[in-house]
Order: C-alpha cells, then sequence, then structure tokens
C-alpha cells in the first residue's frame, strides 16, 4: 500500500517515514520499482537497473532498523548517473565501444551514499562521452522530457533529471562542467546542485582508473533532487576528501550565512550584451528579484569585477574545457573533433581549437588565469551572499540528431531565442559563470513558461560555503513555492 506522502515526496520525507515505521525500505523500492515499470518505456530514464541486489539491501536496512539502527540515507531507494562507477553495473557513458564494460569497483561517492544506508536501485541515462545537453547514445537510446516527450530533459545528468521530475526517485547523483547537472535541473523542473570544485571527490566516472587526477579541472559530481532541503542531505552525505588527501584532510562546510531569506545579500547577474536570453527566463529572474527587494533582502545587479563583459573569461573557460574533455577521448575521436574545429570560423570555435592543440605550458598558463578570477569571486563574496543567474538560455528545446565526436560547421544548430537563431553551443555560457572559477550554484524551480515549460535559475555562492546557496534556494521554495511535478505524472 502507498504511503500518501509518495510518489513524489522529498528524500527527507522518505526518511521520517522510514524511522516512523509508516513504510519500510522493502515497501520504498517496491513504490520505486513499480513506477519504473509503468513510465520508463516512455521516458527512458532508468538505463541499468539493479532491482535483485536493491532487493537485498532493503530488506538487510529494514533489519538493521529494526535492531534500533539509523544512518543518514538508511532504506532510500535513489540513483546515480551511468557514468558514475557501480561495482558490477556497466559504465558506458553511452559508447559502443564500451557497451560491455561492468565496473569491478565503486565510485567515491557510490561507496559513500551506500555507507550512509542507501539503496542504489539503478542508473541513469546520459549523452555520449557526457558530452551533450541531450541525453541520447547508441547504447541505451534516447531519453524525454517529463513535461513534453518531444524535447530534451536536459543533459548530461538528464535521465536522473527526468527520473526525479516523473517521481521514479528521490535523489540522484550527477556531475557538472558544462552545466550537466543544472541544465537538466532546469529542463525538468527539479534541483540541482554543483558544489564547490573540491568539496567531493571528482574521481569515479568513466570506465577509467579509479583514481583522482588533479589535472582535471572544473568537473564535479553532486546531488540532484525535488527538494532544495535533499541536496544538503546528499551533500553531508558525499562531501569530503579524495584517496589520498583523506588521510589527514576533513571538510567543515561552513553553516548558510543567513537563517532568514530577508539577511541575504543578493547580486542578479547584469544583462550580457553578446549572449541572448529567453525573454520569460529574464522575466522570472526580473521577478525574483522583485520579490526579494519587497521581503527585505539588499538586491542589486552586480558581479565580479574581473568578468567584464565576459569574453575573457567565457574563452577561457571553453579553452580548459576543451583541453580536459578531449582528454578523455580516444587519439582518433580527439583527432576528429579537431578536425571539425577547424571547419568553424568564429573566436569560441578557436578557444575550443587551441584547448586541444594545447601543450603542458599552455594549461599551466590558463590555471594561473584562472586563479585571478577565483581572488576575484572570494572578493565580492565579501560583500554579496549569492549571485542569481540564468542556468540556461532557454527552456527544454525539441531533440535532434546531433553527429558524433562534434558537430561540422554546416551542421551547427540554431535555437530560436526571442525570435532570433543563435548557436546552441552558446548555452555553455551561463553554466560557465560558477564553472570556471569552481563556485558552487545551486539550479531550482522559477516557474513556467508560456507554454509549460520549467524555468529554471541558478544562484551562485562563495566557494566551499555550498550550504548559503542551498539554504538560499530551499529558502525560496517555502516563500514562492518549489517543485511541483509535471501535468502528466501528477494525478498518477
Amino acid at each position: 500500500m502507498e504511503h500518501p506522502l509518495f510518489p513524489f515526496a522529498s528524500a527527507t520525507e522518505m526518511l521520517v517515514a522510514l524511522r516512523a515505521r509508516h513504510a519500510s525500505a522493502i515497501e520504498l523500492l517496491e513504490l520505486h520499482r513499480r513506477r519504473i515499470e509503468r513510465h520508463n518505456a516512455e521516458l527512458n530514464a532508468i538505463v541499468e537497473p539493479d532491482f535483485e541486489r536493491a532487493a537485498r539491501e532493503a530488506g538487510a536496512a529494514d533489519s538493521r532498523r529494526l535492531r534500533g539502527e539509523d544512518a543518514p540515507l538508511l532504506g532510500l531507494p535513489m540513483t546515480l548517473k551511468e557514468s558514475i562507477n557501480v561495482r558490477g553495473l556497466r559504465t558506458t557513458v553511452g559508447m559502443p565501444m564500451w557497451r560491455d564494460f561492468r565496473s569491478e569497483h565503486d565510485a567515491p561517492v557510490t561507496v559513500r551514499v551506500k555507507g550512509a544506508g542507501a539503496i542504489v536501485m539503478a542508473k541513469t541515462n546520459v549523452p555520449q562521452m557526457l558530452a551533450d545537453w541531450q541525453s541520447a547514445n547508441p547504447v541505451y537510446g534516447r531519453t524525454n522530457n517529463p513535461w513534453d516527450f518531444s524535447r530534451t530533459p536536459g543533459g548530461s545528468t538528464g535521465g536522473g533529471a527526468a527520473a526525479l521530475a516523473a517521481g521514479l526517485t528521490p535523489l540522484e547523483f550527477g556531475s557538472d562542467i558544462g552545466g550537466s547537472i543544472r541544465v537538466p535541473a532546469a529542463f525538468c523542473g527539479v534541483y540541482g546542485h554543483r558544489p564547490s570544485e573540491t568539496a567531493l571527490p571528482r574521481s569515479g566516472q568513466f570506465p577509467f582508473p579509479p583514481l583522482p587526477n588533479a589535472a582535471s579541472v572544473m568537473g564535479v559530481q553532486g546531488p540532484m533532487a525535488r527538494a532544495a532541503e535533499d541536496l544538503e542531505l546528499g551533500l553531508d552525505v558525499a562531501a569530503g576528501p579524495d584517496a589520498g588527501e583523506d588521510v589527514a584532510w576533513r571538510l567543515a562546510i561552513p553553516a548558510a550565512r543567513h537563517a532568514r531569506l530577508a539577511a541575504f545579500r543578493v547580486a542578479v547577474l547584469p544583462p550580457v550584451s553578446w549572449v541572448p536570453l529567453d525573454e520569460e527566463i529574464a522575466a522570472a529572474l526580473d521577478d525574483l528579484a522583485a520579490r526579494l527587494g519587497r521581503l527585505g533582502c539588499q538586491v542589486k545587479t552586480a558581479q565580479p569585477d574581473a568578468l567584464g563583459d565576459h569574453r575573457e573569461h567565457y574563452a577561457l573557460y571553453l579553452a580548459l574545457l576543451a583541453s580536459v574533455t578531449s582528454a578523455r577521448l580516444p587519439a582518433e575521436q580527439r583527432r576528429a573533433r579537431l578536425d571539425v574545429m577547424r571547419t568553424r570560423d568564429d573566436e569560441w570555435s578557436r578557444a575550443s581549437q587551441r584547448g586541444i592543440e594545447s601543450g603542458a605550458p599552455d594549461y599551466i598558463a590558463w590555471a594561473a588565469r584562472r586563479e585571478q578570477y577565483r581572488a576575484a569571486w572570494r572578493a565580492f563574496f565579501r560583500e554579496w551572499d549569492v549571485l542569481l543567474a540564468p542556468t540556461f538560455f532557454t527552456t527544454a528545446y525539441p531533440h535532434w540528431d546531433k553527429p558524433w565526436p562534434d558537430t561540422p560547421a554546416s551542421q551547427r544548430r540554431m535555437l530560436p531565442i526571442n525570435g532570433r537563431p543563435v548557436l546552441e553551443e552558446l548555452g555553455l555560457f551561463y553554466p560557465s559563470v560558477a564553472t570556471l572559477g569552481g563556485q558552487p550554484a545551486t539550479a531550482f524551480p522559477a516557474g513556467r513558461s508560456r507554454s509549460g515549460l520549467p524555468i529554471g535559475l541558478q544562484a551562485i555562492g562563495p566557494y566551499l560555503e555550498d550550504r548559503t546557496p542551498i539554504r538560499f534556494a530551499a529558502m525560496l521554495a517555502r516563500e514562492f513555492g518549489g517543485f511541483t511535478p509535471p501535468l502528466l505524472y501528477a494525478a498518477d
């Protein structure tokens, strides 16, 4: 029998029910298994189910509760992004060459959520090599957006965002270097947190050796959920140093800067003249700023001075992004990607080309330049608590068949924004604002468009003060509303 809270309860509410013995771990797992059986065929969000092992672990969790034991996530079913390694399950990142790869180890985040008592029941769909805002690949196929099946749920943690929105899982962990947590959260109307760059382990993804790589910057792993409070729940479980550093290092993320929404000092990202923004997203940002001002928040259009018109900042981000992501590709595909970049003649493609062609001296110089921006963020957050910004420049857009490993000049996709065609890949801009400096950023729902699609914004916070943007998003939900189920699933 289904508890009245489910299936769209928050993970926190489900844990309350488990602790009060209003539901068992086995019942909760069975609820989600039935929903996945009912809805996953149309969504294709869940791609690596593991219900047999999950059932054993749920039974063990219930036995532990009967003995009076507890743990932060004890008995909670959840999912992980397909790229995050789980012992015995496939990790393909959507690549046919890894179709049969099964991990022999658990990623650090997997170890930590299991250690906290969670039941990892499945893994969720991704694009090839996590390199798209769609979640489609030749191994598992395409994931649909639960608000509109003709549209993308985002990427690269698109399967996870779709599963959360449709009530197929209460908690997900994804990864983010180009908005891969935040964009799917925005497209599907859920919450996602890109942690401070060193707050969580970054190893344990892809069919690679399970070791950290300090040179692989900007990419992080982090939680997604239907409530901001659940992001903090996931953060508390998974935060901490990676292998090697855990001998001595400990992480103590400070409390949120304020306990009242009206006490927050809220900066709003100024309009960027050369980056289009859907007028409905712009209006949602303006409306939220106005509401916060009426509540008593200090609100002002502001950003770190070093960002300027963002062109140098964005070019540096693209160069580092191309360098890091190209290093993951086999040599043949890396050469093919470079050949594609050479067919393009614009400043942003040239920045990506430099990233692929770069040598160690370039990379070290870029890292030094990046530290100057990080210093500017530190100075900025002495005056402000959060910076509000768009998450992406449009709402969820229609599926399209994207070439791999990259899109030649003749096939680059244009998205209509305010009646004008805009290159899809410019969508990297708004995620990059937080990513280059390694800042924490919490994506949250901010209403719906006239066509009924979710609108998402992000709150960028001070480095290693992740609780501040998360709590800010939680307070916004209590004041103005948060997650609502997609209409197709709301009455289910």
